[in-house]
Parts: C-alpha cells; sequence; structure tokens
C-alpha cells in the first residue's frame, strides 16, 4: 500500500483504452463509457495532471459501421475496415470531451515513426504543443496505411511507446479484466490476482492468458510486454478493469485496484529508449562470457574479441541483438560494421581489424553509447 501511494506524484499519465471497453459488436461506440473516461479526465485535468489517451477501436467501429459478421483477416480487409471506423471514434471521443470543454486531437503513428529517429522526433514536439495548448491527445496505430512491415502490432505496445515518448510517468491500461492473474480466472477459479509485479520472468510472462476480445488484438501477453518495455525504461504500469466507477482518481489515490508493474531500472534517456524498443533488430551476435560481463558489469563497449557468433544480416548502422552464452538477448545496440565484416572479425583484436577487413570504421563493432542494456 505505501508503494501505491507513489501513485500520487504522477501528473503526466498515459491511459490506454481496450477495444471491448469501447465497441460492441454491432452497436458502435459505448457512449456510456466513453462519457465516464471524458469526466474522469476532466476530473484529473482540473487537479493539474495531464493525460494521453490511447484509443483502440477503429477496425471494431468499422465492423459495426458495415454490418459485417467478423473482424476481416486480410490486411486490406482490415485497412478499409479503420479507414471507415477512425473517424466514428474521433468523432464519440470529441463529442464526449466537448461536454467537458476539452479539445481531443488525433495523432496516427506507424512503427515507420517510431523506428525513424526524425520523424520519432517530430511526433514527439506535436505530442508536447498539444499538451501545451490544452488538448488531449488521442493516439492510435494508422490501420488504414499499416501493412506487416510498418505495423507497431496492438495498442498496447503503442501505448508503451507513446508513455516514452511524452515522457510520462504513468501507463494505465483499462481492460475488461481486473490485473494479472496467476492463471486464467475463466479456467481456474483458483487463480489470484496479483496486487503487484517487481520483476517480469519467465513465471510472470506464463501467467499471461493468449487471446483478446472477439474484436480487438490484444491479450495479457501484450500488456505483459508493454509492461516490460515501460518498467525496464524507468516508469509504472497498471492494469486494472475500466469498467469501475472513477478509476483513474482510485488509482491515483493509491487504492489497491488492479496489477501495479514497478520499475526496475533507470529512466532511459529518449535516444536509449529508441534504440532498445523502437527499432527492430536486423540480427544478433553471441557474446563469451567474458565480454557479456564485461558490458552488463562494467559499461564496456563491445569488441570484436568477444563475438561468437552471428545470426541474421544487417547493415552498418542497423540495430542488433546482444546475446549471452545461453542465447537470452540482454543487450541492443548500433552496429558499427555490417554483418559480413562481424562474421569475419569474430574473435579478433582491435588492432587487427584494418588488417582482417582493409578498412576500420571503429575499435568497437558497437559503442557504449549506442548499446542499452535489457533487463
Amino acid at each position: 500500500m505505501q508503494r501505491r501511494q507513489q501513485l500520487k506524484k504522477a501528473r503526466r499519465i498515459v491511459v490506454k483504452i481496450g477495444t471491448s471497453l469501447l465497441t460492441s459488436g454491432r452497436e458502435g461506440v459505448k457512449q456510456t463509457f466513453l462519457t465516464k473516461v471524458a469526466a474522469e479526465v476532466a476530473t484529473l485535468r482540473q487537479a493539474g495532471r495531464e493525460v494521453i489517451i490511447v484509443t483502440s477501436g477503429a477496425i471494431g467501429l468499422g465492423v459495426a459501421a458495415l454490418g459485417a459478421k467478423e473482424k476481416p483477416k486480410t490486411i486490406p480487409g482490415k485497412q478499409a475496415m479503420a479507414a471507415v471506423g477512425q473517424p466514428r471514434l474521433m468523432q464519440a471521443y470529441a463529442q464526449a470531451f466537448a461536454k467537458h470543454r476539452l479539445t481531443t486531437g488525433q495523432i496516427l503513428l506507424t512503427a515507420d515513426d517510431i523506428q525513424d529517429r526524425e520523424r520519432y522526433a517530430h511526433a514527439r514536439n506535436a505530442l508536447l504543443e498539444l499538451l501545451r495548448l490544452g488538448v488531449v491527445p488521442v493516439f492510435n496505430e494508422n490501420d488504414t496505411v499499416g501493412v506487416q512491415e510498418i505495423k507497431i502490432g496492438e495498442n498496447d505496445t503503442l501505448s508503451a511507446h507513446v508513455t516514452h515518448l511524452a515522457e510520462a510517468d504513468l501507463l494505465i491500461i483499462l481492460t475488461d479484466v481486473a490485473g494479472l492473474y496467476t492463471a486464467n480466472p475463466v479456467q481456474n477459479p483458483d487463480a489470484e490476482l496479483l496486487e503487484h509485479v517487481d520483476v517480469i520472468d519467465r513465471a510472470v510472462e506464463s501467467m499471461a492468458c493468449g487471446a483478446g476480445s472477439e474484436l480487438g488484438t490484444g491479450g495479457m501477453a501484450t500488456k505483459i510486454k508493454a509492461a516490460k518495455m515501460v518498467t525496464g525504461s524507468g516508469e509504472e504500469m497498471v492494469i486494472a478493469d475500466g469498467r469501475l466507477p472513477k478509476v483513474l482518481g482510485r488509482i491515483l489515490a493509491g487504492e489497491p485496484l488492479g496489477t501495479v508493474f514497478y520499475p526496475h531500472g533507470d529512466k532511459l534517456a529518449s535516444r536509449k529508449h529508441w534504440i532498445a524498443f523502437g527499432l527492430r533488430c536486423r540480427g544478433s551476435v553471441q557474446l563469451d562470457a567474458g565480454a557479456a560481463l564485461a558490458l552488463k558489469n562494467r559499461g564496456k563497449s563491445l569488441l570484436p574479441s568477444g563475438i561468437r557468433t552471428v545470426t541474421g544480416r544487417f547493415k552498418q548502422g542497423d540495430c542488433v541483438g546482444l546475446l549471452d552464452e545461453s542465447g537470452r538477448e540482454f543487450a541492443r545496440g548500433l552496429s558499427n560494421y555490417s554483418s559480413d565484416d562481424v562474421v569475419k572479425l569474430c574473435g579478433v583484436k582491435t588492432a587487427d581489424i584494418e588488417r582482417v577487413l582493409g578498412y576500420k570504421n571503429s575499435d568497437e563493432i558497437i559503442h557504449r553509447d549506442d548499446l542499452v542494456l535489457l533487463a
């Protein structure tokens, strides 16, 4: 309970709202629920807090508007549903928040906007300007143009990216379950709700139950993934039942609602977070025990002498995963050399790089300034 009191200090909060809370089959938007959310956000704003919303529901609303029997499985089908549903979704938000004299603003993102450093910075600047103007930003993935190569995947992950983009203090994921249980509570009546999680290990990951709702794309597994991103960057996250009355204010008052995931690392600088979570890894290198220890405990750069094997194909400047002897990824970084060159440099001393390659970009395969340790 005492640790929960820390939530009272959160001034900038990201709230992710799931499809199952917002939409209901062919009925469209659950306007009563959205009205409740708008009232809660207005109360938080009056208390001096800033609120950013990450919403799902565009495809679900498209399904409802067109009277489709189910969510389409093809990418063009999903794009079409999103094109129909997104304006309806934002209209519903605008109407609900206007009752409290609040203006909403839409920001649509794809994975390209996260992975490209310049576009990431532009999105951040737009977000901060909306907050300065007193607007409630509403984020969603740009499903209308999204294809597999540029999709973030689901909005739990998007909400984790937005939390860092906004330099927020807290992410609250509102869903239709009370939080993280030790097992699937539908299948196991003995399942217990976890009040808090300090470390997300394999045991915690195994508690995540698969499928989300019929119209949604997420499940508890995607929320655990978001929690790893948020807590690894030094912020807190809560999963809670969005149907509870005044749930946002009660969480921020320290009430024992939902599951709190506590941070286990220092706050990452924006560039470090971008390397760790914003980029797609193009390959990996496995290190010997000594090199892995030097990176983990002594803050060293990755030298070629510590590399044992190389997997995948990557170019200079690409993001690469770093694996320990057991094959577990423990860090990520930007490579100064291509995979073809790194293969030639495995086990080679720094002084011999130029002799082996005929040139030398750097003494390090990955400099410590371009490297981030993962939990």
